[in-house]
């Protein structure tokens, strides 16, 4: 099971997932937006999806505009490792060698099959625990102390 958060920018693409979600039997938690809203603010969904991340150990999804301003937002959360995923090898490089945690979409650019196959793989890719990686992830852990 992972979470789910869109701003207004992302909205169309995550419910056109959920849809995609519910076919496969894949399990969600929708954090938000639940409705449409052209005012929203995409701080106001990073931040709750990256602090239930952090608590339960999962995995979680943001979805805005381009991206970049969720995995902004979220990274500001002690524990989270979140990345911007625009493609299927960057998403299993972001799992395998920084154990991302918070996968972040970019609602205009992305297809929701593009999108699906980028989440099926951030799900699905374990961190590698290779000491290089563990060591280069503890450094940036501790800039957070």
């Amino acid at each position: 099971m992972f979470y789910i958060a869109a701003d207004h920018a992302g909205h169309h693409l995550k419910k056109d997932l959920e849809q995609l979600f519910k076919n496969q039997n894949i399990e969600y938690e929708d954090l938000g937006a639940k409705s449409y809203d052209e005012k929203d603010d995409f701080v106001d969904f990073a931040v709750p999806l990256a602090k239930k991340v952090v608590e339960t150990g999962s995995k979680g999804v943001l979805i805005c505009g381009s991206g970049h301003g969720m995995c902004m937002a979220a990274n500001k959360i002690q524990g989270v490792r979140a990345i911007v995923g625009y493609s299927i090898s960057g998403t299993e490089l972001g799992r395998k060698h920084n154990d991302a945690n918070i996968l972040c979409l970019a609602g205009r650019v992305v297809t929701k099959d593009h999108a699906l196959a980028i989440i099926k793989t951030f799900l699905n890719t374990e961190f590698s625990g290779e000491e290089r990686f563990v060591r280069r992830n503890k450094k940036i852990a501790d800039l957070e102390k």
